[in-house]
């Protein structure tokens, strides 16, 4: 059981202690998955690093995933084999390294037709710029065993099934009768996305002891090799990095341009998703997706999320990460798919709860049908120039699943050219709260007893807190706060004010959005009231020190960002 009397990091000691020293080994700009993922895999290896953001960690395109951890069954399509097998296999490992977060999701993939979209998936395998349709149950039952076959590797679930008609609308009336079949396999899901970034760099902090991490800090300029940086509450620092690595997703061609190497790297498509508030549903799939051809082709989803249904994607061309959000007209043809798909069910504007949107990192392409451009990274190379003493490392593309495996290597690239040699391997390496997570129902009564006896919570919270963070939860429940977890959020009463209280004194935040948004799952589940707000905005005013002024200010904050996400405060 991990030790509820861990000596908290000091975020600010450490950026304090790398700005005197004022050189670091490896500079990371942009701390989302990609960026979180490199920065523990290189602490892990003894390598000093810097990793920085803008904004908040975890809180651009990382933050606007479909949350799915899957292998990527549409890649065979585009011959993109390797993709596959490294998406399934990092799919594997994080549903043993990060069980607290990462879990198994059955999906159900309706089919219309036996044998259509064979010679569309031939022509698009060998290059075709169109993409197949209406893909039958033979296409499908290939490319389901071919899934299958490289995801062998480390199996932890069920291996696809087929059914009949008849079969399967007994097991699911809701879906349209004009099915021939469907098809089931398992992929997984991830419960809180951006409390797994947070976590990466924790791991990191904790790994090397000369690393530190900064969000909200801007790369002011970049002049002789050094770098220098402007936090948007201190005062500037100022490193000489060996080398820089620009994880900034869709911002890489404007932070390459900071850097001094302009580049056009970046062609990213918009996805956009939408929850509902729809039981009926909820029942309906006990726990499976629908992984579903949408009337134009572009494949959609829709599962349980947190008790609400998730419903995405789209995938269209898009260039500023700033303004990205969920259109009226993506809106309505989500609304629209799974009308169609579930003819019997009502879909509507009232049920939205939430909405995001977020930019795909994906690599400049000219193809002409967005699912078209590779989902596979890379990360290619600006040498130093006599202007600029370090080379930059730009991580290009990439997709969630696949950050582990990413970040292996792109630092086995960076300790060859600092001389060092790998001293641990992150496949094996399990994940802030998904350390030591109980295996099974028996451990985690074990755990629960355990954790009863060195807090003073009942076991069905400690439970509730496992869930929710892992084994880190005993750290929540022992913390010594002002406030008792009897002290409760009066709207989302499953939150206690304790619970808030620890966030906000050990997980980096800087804004009250952080919390409501990224470091809870108050605002995109749907439960968050004004009076939710307005009790957070206390104790964070408490804990930093805040006037009423700022207190108002980032209540308001608050409401304009549920503005844009559609978010309906009660």
């Amino acid at each position: 059981m991990t030790s509820p009397n861990q000596t908290a990091i000091d975020p600010a000691g450490r950026l304090a202690a790398v700005a005197t020293a004022g050189t670091v080994d490896v500079v990371i700009l942009g701390g989302g998955i990609n960026g979180a993922g490199l920065f523990r895999d290189l602490c892990a290896q003894g390598v000093s690093c810097l990793i920085v953001d803008k904004g908040d960690f975890g809180s651009g395109t990382s933050a606007a995933p479909s949350r799915l951890i899957h292998g990527g069954l549409k890649y065979l399509e585009t011959g993109e084999f390797g993709l596959v097998a490294q998406s399934t296999l990092e799919r594997n490992l994080l549903l043993k390294n990060a069980p607290h977060c990462v879990s198994p999701l059955p999906t159900i993939i309706p089919i219309f037709s036996w044998s259509k979209g064979i010679w569309a998936a031939l022509r698009t395998l060998f290059g075709s710029t169109s993409a197949p349709r209406s893909r039958g149950a033979i296409l499908i039952k290939i490319g389901l065993s071919i899934y299958d076959y490289y995801g062998s590797r480390n199996r932890v679930m069920p291996r696809h099934k087929l059914f009949g008609r008849a079969r399967a609308l007994r097991d699911m009336p809701a879906l349209t009768k004009s099915i021939v079949a469907t098809g089931t396999y398992y992929d997984a899901k991830i419960s809180h996305p951006e409390r797994l970034v947070l976590e990466l760099i924790a791991d990191g902090l904790e790994e090397d002891s000369l690393s530190a991490a900064a969000n909200y800090t801007a790369l002011a300029s970049v002049s002789n090799g050094a770098l220098t940086f402007q936090p948007e509450n201190g005062t500037t620092f100022s490193v000489r990095p060996k080398l820089v690595v620009n994880a900034a997703g869709p911002w890489i061609d404007h932070v390459n341009a900071l850097l001094g190497a302009p580049s056009k790297m970046i062609g990213g498509t918009k996805g956009s998703h939408i929850l509902l508030k729809h039981d009926e549903l909820v029942q309906s799939l006990a726990g499976r997706m629908i992984y579903f051809e949408a009337d134009d082709g572009r494949i959609c989803l829709v599962y349980d999320y947190l008790g609400l249904v998730l419903v995405g994607s789209t995938d269209i061309p898009a260039d500023n990460p700033d303004t990205v959000r969920c259109d009226p007209q993506e809106i309505e043809y989500l609304l629209e798919s799974v009308r169609s798909l579930l003819p019997g069910m009502t879909f509507n504007h009232d049920q939205i709860v939430y909405a995001y949107s977020g930019i795909r990192p994906l690599p400049a392409s000219n193809a002409s049908v967005p699912g078209l451009i590779s989902r596979d990274h890379s990360s290619p190379v600006a040498e130093p120039e006599p202007t600029r003493p370090f080379p930059i490392i730009s991580l290009v593309g990439g997709k969630w699943t696949t950050f582990r495996g990413f970040a292996e290597e792109v630092a086995d690239t960076i300790l060859t050219r600092l001389g060092h040699s790998r001293k641990a391997t992150t496949q094996t390496m399990q994940i802030g709260g998904g350390k030591n997570f109980p295996p099974n129902a028996a451990a985690r009564e074990s755990w629960l007893t355990q954790a009863n006896a060195a807090s003073d919570l009942q076991k069905d919270r400690l439970d509730q807190l496992l869930s929710r963070y892992g084994t880190k939860a005993l750290q929540i429940a022992c913390h010594n706060s002002p406030w008792s977890d009897q002290d409760r959020l009066p709207g989302s009463t499953d939150y206690s004010l304790s619970e808030i209280d620890y966030i906000l004194r050990n997980e980096c935040v800087e804004h009250l959005s952080d919390i409501v948004m990224r470091r809870t799952t108050l605002a995109i589940r749907g439960s968050l009231t004004t009076g939710d707000l307005r009790q957070i905005a206390t104790i964070a005013a408490t804990v930093r020190g805040w006037d009423s002024t700022r207190t108002s200010e980032e209540i308001d904050a608050v409401v304009q960002l549920g503005d844009r996400n559609l978010m309906r405060l009660k």
